[in-house]
């Protein structure tokens, strides 16, 4: 049994944190059994979720993770892919973990609306998972320096939903007609794909972004397949503290 520990839930998703999400899925869809457990950061290997303990050992970040458990236990999802399909889902991967991702941030901790909504999440995990209570403007203003000095805080809003349409364009174009990211199978990339799709798509406040990527009926159907394969018997856990 793997111990995940991640953020809470919220907006009807097993997890707001696209990596907590992804790893999740992950399991899901190679049929490890896992139990969910709250995170606690100082606990955490590398000081962020998620994390997850294996055998009594603690892990961190989910696509080292997601690669340990391949060489421990095979690798159904991946091992008939050609390099060609490989380094295309690496690519999707990358783009979705290091540009996409800050993107849905930037709404989440920059925009007002995106803030109002976010801010009763972030509530829930103090002091529980950030280990003390912490004011919230504190939290704020660090996670909108850590922006600025990415580069994606010095955008507008304008600016910064433009280059995340241009991400959910480039995805929908792969993804085609195609039932899963590669073909006709799903892959351990289409954890990463559905996680973020859904990261986007539960947030409550509307944005051009959030309308674009709904505007994409493929990836619309593609996220409704994922669901009803790998989550349709998902209830929302009664987390417990680590």
């Amino acid at each position: 049994m793997i111990t995940l520990y991640v953020t809470p839930m919220a907006w009807g998703t097993p997890n707001l944190s696209p990596f907590c999400f992804k790893l999740e899925a992950y399991f899901r869809m190679v049929g490890l059994p896992y139990q969910v457990r709250m995170a606690e950061l100082q606990k955490a290997p590398k000081g962020k979720v998620p994390y997850v303990d294996l055998d009594g050992q603690l892990m961190g970040d989910s696509q080292f993770i997601i690669e340990h458990l391949k060489q421990k236990h095979g690798d159904p999802l991946d091992a008939k892919l050609t390099p060609e399909q490989v380094a295309i889902g690496h690519t999707v991967r990358r783009m979705l973990e290091e540009c996409t991702y800050w993107y849905i941030v930037y709404m989440r901790w920059v925009d007002e609306a995106g803030w109002r909504a976010y801010t009763p999440v972030i509530e829930t995990m103090i002091p529980t998972v950030t280990g003390g209570q912490v004011p919230l403007a504190a939290l704020r203003q660090k996670m909108q320096g850590v922006l600025h000095d990415q580069g994606t805080g010095r955008h507008s809003m304008e600016e910064v939903q433009a280059l995340a349409k241009q991400d959910i364009s480039a995805l929908a174009t792969l993804l085609g007609n195609k039932p899963f990211l590669l073909g006709d199978a799903p892959t351990s990339f289409d954890a990463v794909v559905y996680a973020f799709l859904v990261s986007i798509i539960a947030n409550p406040v509307e944005t051009d972004f959030k309308e674009y990527t709904l505007s994409q009926e493929n990836l619309v159907r593609y996220c409704a397949r994922f669901k009803s394969r790998f989550f349709s018997n998902w209830k929302p856990p009664e987390y417990k503290a680590a």
